[in-house]
Formats: structure tokens, sequence, C-alpha cells
């Protein structure tokens, strides 16, 4: 019999499942927040719900707790002060295992009308989750919102089809009945069990600690395990909150909440949950030290990791040539470049670039990119709804030897801006600096935050081959390239097929080269340095589950 939140939720499923199998445009979640959407209240209750947590331990009712922990400094200003549950890992391992083993008769359809259940809950909470992702993240309102909350629930029911998906390709039971010629044929009655890997984990990251984490935990989830979220130290909430809410719904359904826990722990307590022999999968997003040892020391997990790469732009040539710059001036703004997907590298001829408003040379291109930045955030409204503030001093400091000339020649300079809803807040406009191709030491590492690079190249087949060598010995998440010539666009169509990096061609409306949509968008392809791993794809989660047989005469 199906179960009855698969019931439920069937129209929903069914849905991700269309979307993931015609890439066209699908959302489950209301991504405006709207209260004709989430209800005349919600705005208000999410924000009453929100500060709820302010300054007070947060409950979760787990087992091994021996104290509590906090500290989150808003890149804001404002004055967090929760503590959550500092708890024992060998005690959240061995519950999860526990909770483990109803949780597999539960069944892919049980698993799947739960998951299903936590994230319609979740969606309900979505206010509550925007302000503790705006307020832990440094995220503008409306990104802090979208992102935060219905597009990473989309991202976690996308995980949830696809799971679901994988598992049902494999039947429960079969009769395998073998001719033997004159004599009785051989029969068998065979039954396949559907069995999770083990105790999952899944770190998170400091900018955005819903998107980033739901693919993961909920991949490891409706596939059969145990899963023990580690949230970066300065964006605790929003997976306190998603946790607790996801404990509850458990309990509901009268599996062991302890299924799902939170785990709040220094580097050394993680690496040590890591590296535990139960622990069967780890999914990360961050930086490349900790995520490369991550991927040379968890030997006993399968780890799906993003690090960060050098994401790239070759301009050739354009027909919009405003429209161009005013869509790389909002690429380059956005959360002050704090994305794993934010452009770094933009690869520019020497020679310059043709445009309908006649040629243009690379002095030019820098000057003009320069000036679409500068008025795009000509309006203090629009630059804090769009830069939000500055995640952590790691970044502050980049961005000041930036602005000194450290990498580059400054064509613009940072500049501070005061937030008058938030006066404690850091918030600074992007910087952009310009540099020959040769000097690779200052452009051919990530350097996190907004700052970015106009690279002089020898020519348009030198920007294609730098770009496609770049991705291949750094990584990227995205690459762009502007041009009106077929083959230039075919040239760098190929140059990504061989790097394995996502292309955006010729942008110059309202889809932004750092944006990427759940069931349409791949986000990251597995195939070069910046991840190990795809948002989503049937490898994301056909290797958290095993298929255990067992068969006998009949």
């Amino acid at each position: 019999m199906t179960h009855p939140l698969l019931e439920k939720h069937r129209a929903t499923l069914e849905g991700a499942l269309n979307a993931i199998a015609t890439r066209g445009y699908w959302s489950a979640y209301n991504e405006m927040p709207s209260p004709k959407a989430y209800g005349e209240t919600a705005p208000d209750d999410g924000k009453k719900a929100f500060e709820a947590h302010l300054g007070k331990a947060f409950e979760l009712g787990q087992p091994g707790q021996s104290g509590w922990a906090g500290g989150e400094q808003s890149p804001y200003g404002i004055d967090i002060g929760t503590t959550y549950p500092v708890c024992d890992i060998e005690a959240l391992i061995a519950a999860g295992e526990t909770a483990m083993r109803g949780w597999q008769k539960a069944g892919a359809d049980g698993r799947a009308g739960i998951c299903l259940e936590i994230l319609d809950r979740l969606n309900k909470q979505s206010f509550e989750l925007a302000h503790a992702v705006m307020m832990t993240t440094g995220q503008g309102w409306m990104m802090a919102f979208q992102a935060g909350a219905p597009h990473a629930q989309d991202r976690g029911l996308e995980a949830v089809a696809y799971a679901w998906r994988e598992q049902r390709f494999v039947p429960h039971e079969t009769v395998w009945e073998k001719p033997q010629g004159k004599n009785p044929p051989l029969v068998m009655k065979k039954h396949f069990e559907l069995v999770g890997r083990g105790v999952g984990v899944v770190v998170g990251c400091g900018t955005f600690p819903t998107w980033n984490t739901y693919p993961g935990l909920f991949a490891a989830l409706s596939t059969g395990n145990a899963v023990i979220v580690k949230p970066h130290s300065n964006a605790i909430l929003p997976a306190a909150i998603t946790v607790r809410t996801i404990r509850a719904v458990l309990a509901e359904n009268g599996i062991d909440p302890n299924l799902v826990t939170l785990a709040v722990a220094g580097r050394a307590e993680t690496q040590k949950l890591v590296t535990h022999a139960k622990v069967k999968s780890v999914d990360f997003t961050g930086g490349n030290v900790f995520g490369q040892w991550l991927i040379d020391n968890c030997r006993q997990a399968q780890v799906y990791a993003e690090l960060a790469g050098v994401n790239n732009i070759v301009i050739d040539s354009t027909d919009a040539y405003k429209r161009m710059l005013g869509n790389l001036a909002f690429t380059l703004s956005l959360y002050s470049g704090q994305m794993c997907t934010t452009s770094q590298a933009i690869l520019v001829p020497a020679g310059g670039i043709d445009t309908e408003d006649g040629h243009k040379s690379f002095d030019d291109v820098c000057a003009d990119l320069g000036k679409a930045v500068t008025g795009f955030l000509s309006k203090p409204e629009v630059a804090h709804a769009v830069l939000g503030a500055i995640q952590s001093s790691d970044t502050l400091q980049r961005i000041e030897e930036a602005a000194s000339g450290k990498y580059g020649t400054v064509v613009l300079a940072p500049q501070k801006l005061e937030n008058p809803d938030f006066p404690k807040a850091e918030v600074r406009t992007p910087v952009l600096l310009a540099c020959d191709a040769g000097e690779e030491a200052k452009y051919m590492e990530e350097r996190f935050g907004p700052i970015s690079f106009i690279v002089k190249v020898a020519d348009t087949a030198a920007a294609i081959a730098l770009s496609e060598r770049i991705v291949a010995t750094h990584g990227a998440l995205t690459a762009g390239v502007y041009s009106t010539k077929p083959e230039v666009i075919e040239a760098m169509t190929e140059a990504t097929w061989r790097s394995k990096v996502a292309l955006s061609i010729n942008l110059t409306g309202g889809v932004f080269v750092n944006q990427s949509a759940a069931y349409s968008d791949y986000h990251g392809t597995g195939g070069n340095p910046a991840a190990n791993a795809s948002y989503s794809d049937s490898a994301f989660v056909a290797n958290r589950f095993r298929v255990v047989q067992r068969r006998y005469h009949v």
C-alpha cells in the first residue's frame, strides 16, 4: 500500500519527476515573499519566530548532550546570542544507526512521502528561515528569502525526486525461472532490499547554509541513511531550524527523530566525525583546503564536495554592449560576489571588441564596466538590496588587498556604504582590477568576494584556450561567452565540453551566469576541480544506497 504522505504530495513528486526529465521551468515553492502565497500573517509570524530564537537556548532533545555553544556574529551587526546543544559524536552516530532500522522499513515510498512532508513544512517556515539566513550570512532580504527558503527547498525536492526514481528502478521481488530442457526448470524467489550506506554527514557553508545543504541532506535521507548536519560555525541557526522541523515530522510519523541530528563542532571534532568508520557519506561546500582534506582522509566514505574555482567569461564581441555591461554589473554585485558561481576572470582581447556602438578598446571595456557597476549601485536602496553585507573578516581583508593594487591595476575601487537599517553592517561595492594574461598568480586562484579581474589576452582564440586551461587546472562552476560569431561560440562550447563546465552564452536579459535553477540547471558537472558532484543528477543519489538480495528455491 502506498504511504499516505506520498499520496498527499503525489502531485509535487510527479511535477519534480517531470521537470528533471524535461529540464523546463518548474517550481514547487513560490519564490516571492508574498502574503498571497504564504498567508496574510506569514511575514510577521516568520519574523517573530526568528526573533524568538535570539538570545535563547535552541532545544533539540538530542542524545549525548554535554553543554551549549553559539557565538554567531551577524554581518548586519545584530546580536544573535542563540546557543545550541553540544552532543557527543559517538552518541549521535550510534543513535543515527539505530534510527536507520525503522527508516529502512519505511521503504522508498515512505521515505519519499515523509521527505516531501518535511519540505512542505519547511516551506511554510520560509519567512523564519529567510530571516535566519539573512542575519547569519549577510545576504540581502530577497536573496535570503529566495535562495535560503523556496530555492533551497526546490533543490531538496530535486534530490528526493532523483532518489525515488533511482530506487524505483529496483524491483522489490521477482520469480527467477531458468529452463532445464526436459527437466523441470530451476525456480527461485528473489527479494531485493534497498539499504542505506550508513550515517551521512552534511558539512554546511557560511554563505548558503540551506541552498548548499539541502541537496546532500535530502539525497542521503531519502535513500535510507541517517544524517548528521554539521553547520558552519557562523550559520548555525538556519540548520538548527531545519533539523528541528525534520525531527518533528519524523516523530509524528513513527520514525525515531535521532535519524537526523545537529552537530555543533569545531575543526578537530568535525575531523573526528567525518572520518568515523560508521560515516559512509560526506557532503561539503567550502574552501579547497578543508575540502581536499576530506577527499584525502575520508577513505571510509563517499565524499561529495563543492570547492572553489575560477569562474570566467570570454568577451569576443557583442551586439548589445550596454545590456551586456548591465548583466555583468549585476553578476559582479549580487551578494557582493560571495557566491561559488560568481565570475572572477573576464577575458578580453588586447585589441578590444566589436560592438553595435563601434569598436571598443580594452581600456574602454574596463572603464565602461566600471561605470556600469557604479551606475547600477548608484541608488542606495538598490545597492543594499543587491550587495547585502560582507560575511567574513577574511573577505574584508581580501577587498582591502585588492584595493591596494596588490593583485592588479585598480579599474574600480571599492566603496564602503552605510546601511541606515543596519549601522554596523560591513558593506562594500565591487573591486575591478586589470592585468595581463601572463600575470597568472594574480587571477588564477579564487579571490572570494566582490573582486574581479579584466584580463588582457592576445586574441579571442587565446582567451578560449586560457578559459579552458583555467577550468581544467583550477576548476569552475560557471563559464560565459559573448560573441556575435557562430564559430567563436562553437569553439567556446567545445572547450567547455573538454574542461567540463556549464556555459552561458550572450546573457543580456534577466538571467545571470551565477544563477542556477533547480530541475533545469545542473549545478556543477563533477568533471573539473571545482566540484566532484552535481546538484543534481543520478550519480548524486545512486551511490548512497545498496541493494541487498536474498533468494531461495521455490
